[in-house]
């Protein structure tokens, strides 16, 4: 019971058998499936037979809905946007409304390598990111270019070479990255609005 409540509070979902048999260090699935039906039985958990088929203990429900709102973790986006599927998602994280106003047009995405060292971004981190939001000047995105993810500065300055056009770049925050110029398509997922370490 302690492990499935542990795993509902930091993923938003069941663990699945094998999760729960590797978790315990038994090779059969009848020993966790003799547990998961005395559970059942004295009517602490609801079971159907799909593989995460637990549905939420009402106490993890009461947490998660008091965290204000839930947010899908990505660890990459494919392209076309954020997807919410168990293929992209690797957990939900309750934020406070300071962070996120809706569920609908905010994710958050795992942050990989270091190429935004000298704006405090560092691998590992979680930025929190506002689909709808339109980019400025200066703001902080995760774009797709030329169809790789990436997240760094966006730059939108007047093109001196062309008058009344902008030239749009991204920028990394570290000395060690070059500039980045769209050959074909720059498409901006979101714009980061918050940023959560974890220790």
């Amino acid at each position: 019971m302690n492990f499935i409540e542990e795993y509902q509070m930091a993923y938003g979902k069941s663990p699945t058998l094998r999760e729960m048999r590797e978790h315990f260090g038994v090779s059969s699935d009848n020993s966790i499936l003799k547990h998961l039906k005395a559970l059942e039985e004295k009517g602490v958990i609801n079971k159907d037979d799909t593989p995460r088929g637990i549905g939420l203990l009402d106490r993890v429900k009461k947490k998660l809905e008091s965290t204000g709102v839930k947010l899908p973790v990505l660890g990459f986006i494919p392209a076309g946007g954020p997807v919410l599927t168990d293929e992209y998602v690797e957990s939900w994280m309750g934020v406070g409304e300071e962070l996120a106003k809706n569920a609908n047009d905010y994710f958050i995405l795992r942050v990989t390598g270091n190429s935004m060292i000298e704006a405090g971004i560092f691998e590992g981190d979680l930025v929190v990111v506002n689909a709808k939001k339109r980019p400025r000047h200066e703001d902080i995105v995760v774009a797709l270019v030329d169809n790789h993810n990436t997240l760094k500065r966006f730059i939108k300055k007047d093109d001196p070479s062309v008058p009344g056009q902008a030239k749009v770049y991204l920028k990394a925050e570290n000395k060690a990255y070059k500039d980045i110029y769209p050959e074909n398509e720059l498409q901006i997922q979101g714009v980061v609005t918050a940023l959560i370490r974890q220790y």
